[in-house]
């Protein structure tokens, strides 16, 4: 079974990306296909990226920080980030981590669950050409949270993930695309190594 990752791409007070990061996270959890870890970015608080470029270093990390968000990356088949969209752009925090890192995502696909005015769409846009250096495969399918979703889900005073069911159609064919390829890059690195 394919080790999934959804990476919270916010740290900020008042994040959406916890909300519609369980939602993913439970959604994708219940096909049984995948095994699917939360990685939150609260719980690795890196520094400023100053390190020599991790493309030369490979797993000799500068810091105990840096090791343990590395190995947590190494472990899995394939990632999905779930990331706000901040003018017209991704996180810092998001950008940060994964330049603390780059071997540990290589050959492993990646998609994006995002929101904002346009659904998120140019943090994705951007985040796809990032992961294409890292020698990943961004795939077409991912889940754009528009304003029609996300508005009511950001004013209701009790947060239901019930309030996300709409997109369950494109996160399912997210997910079937997301758990093929990690299991075809699974073999393919599993057959190279």
């Amino acid at each position: 079974m394919v080790r999934i990752q959804v990476i919270f791409g916010s740290t900020r007070d008042g994040r959406f990306s916890h909300r519609a990061g369980e939602w993913v996270v439970e959604n994708l959890a219940a096909r049984g296909d995948m095994e699917v870890e939360l990685v939150d970015l609260v719980d690795f608080p890196l520094p400023f990226f100053d390190a020599a470029p991790p493309a030369r270093t490979l797993r000799e990390y500068p810091s105990a920080k840096t090791r343990r968000f590395g190995e947590t990356i190494d472990r899995a088949d394939g990632y999905v980030i779930v990331t706000p969209e901040y003018n017209h752009g991704y996180s810092a925090v998001l950008k940060n981590a994964i330049d603390h890192t780059f071997v540990e995502w290589q050959h492993k696909p990646i998609t994006f669950v995002s929101w904002g005015n346009v659904g998120g769409d140019r943090a994705i846009e951007q985040l796809r050409l990032v992961m294409i250096e890292l020698e990943m495969a961004p795939l077409r399918h991912a889940v754009h949270i528009l304003p029609d979703v996300l508005v009511p889900a950001l004013r209701a005073e009790v947060f239901a993930p019930s309030m996300l069911d709409a997109l369950l159609p494109k996160l399912a064919l997210m997910g079937d695309d997301l758990h093929w390829w990690a299991t075809a890059l699974a073999a393919a690195r599993q057959g190279t190594q």
